[in-house]
């Protein structure tokens, strides 16, 4: 019989036995040695008397682990339900201290892992939500479209301007689906962001590209104050994706003729990028909620975009330690500043 497989109760009998055994053998070996029966009762006393606190010392252990086994059997249905706060053991200087400590934070941690995992599924649902929203509307007009084409004769002129309804309606699922992986790989981990130290001067350069032909076609003015010297540690490739969806959103809600003006200055901790506009600004109300995804407020419903730019600008700022603040004003305009951390 191995120690492993040997129960509780039987090391108990055995030690017993052998107590016994050893016992009878001192009191031979004393009435051999010594032929006196006064001597031979007082080895018979003294090993009555051990025999006794040896089962008293067994009865005692018995009682500790049987506490010990109820309150660990209650900590594991604790943790595999989850409803309740794990049992704790009063004496933080017993023998079994240790395995509470341990099993409560592996308990503490399996909990925070389940309401991680729920918030998680919540996201996941509103996410899927969100998406279906999105897209539920261009798909709609493409069966329409699509429809139309099928089932009615029309002249060409005609056919072409439904096939270029078709084309603006790709280009939104386009642009939706192609903003969704970048958020879903910047949340993901996927994709680490290279900071080092560069020139503000040229991301900026690279953002402002791509807003400047509708910026024209809406004849507003832009203007710059950057200094070609200054030098930042940032991404560069997503920092010009966070300033360009900041620009983007200055050049659909600033109205034709009207100004944005880019101001880049050294602070302290930070490097400031004021990127401000003349559009019709943001309640103060709806300040907090613009950077959620997929958020538009009413009045803009008919404004070409699905809400999502400002989320992910803010996302791939902070991923680089840094935030972004907005002040607006109804009918001022508004002013997105951008912080980047210095080092």
């Amino acid at each position: 019989m191995t120690t492993a497989k040997l129960s509780i109760n039987k090391a108990c009998i055995i030690v017993c036995t052998l107590l016994v055994l050893l016992s009878v053998l001192m009191i031979t070996v004393l009435y051999l040695l010594t032929d006196n029966l006064n001597v031979i009762w007082g080895g018979i006393l003294f090993s009555v008397l051990v025999f006794f606190c040896l089962v008293l010392f067994i009865i005692l252990i018995r009682q500790k682990l049987t506490a010990f086994s109820d309150t660990l059997c209650r900590l594991l249905d604790d943790m595999m339900t989850g409803e309740i706060e794990p049992p704790q053991i009063a004496e933080e200087e017993s023998l079994f201290y240790k395995i509470n400590h341990r099993l409560t934070r592996l308990y503490e941690v399996m909990r925070e892992n389940r309401r991680s995992i729920a918030k998680e599924r919540a996201d996941l649902q509103g996410l899927i939500s969100d998406i279906s929203h999105q897209v539920k509307t261009p798909i709609a007009n493409l069966k329409m479209v699509n429809s139309t084409l099928l089932e009615q004769s029309m002249p060409e002129e005609k056919r072409k301007e439904f096939l270029s309804a078709c084309g603006g309606q790709l280009d939104k699922l386009d642009f939706l689906m192609q903003a969704m992986i970048k958020t879903s790989r910047l949340e993901a981990g996927i994709i680490s962001l290279e900071k080092k130290k560069q020139s503000i001067y040229d991301t900026l350069a690279a953002a402002l590209g791509g807003i400047l032909l509708n910026a024209e076609q809406k004849h507003i003015t832009v203007d710059i104050d950057c200094k070609e010297s200054l030098e930042v540690s940032h991404d560069r490739k997503w920092t010009s994706e966070a300033l360009f969806n900041i620009l983007d959103n200055a050049v659909k809600y600033t109205p034709n003729g009207g100004c944005i003006r880019v101001a880049v200055e050294i602070w302290e901790m930070f490097l400031k990028i004021d990127i401000t506009d003349t559009g019709k600004g943001i309640p103060e109300i709806h300040q907090a909620k613009i950077f959620k995804r997929f958020y538009r407020e009413k009045e803009v419903h008919d404004t070409p975009g699905i809400g999502i730019g400002l989320y992910l600008a803010r996302e791939i700022i902070t991923m680089q330690g840094g935030y972004i603040r907005v002040a607006s004003e109804i009918g001022q305009g508004s002013t997105f500043s951008v912080f980047l951390p210095r080092k």
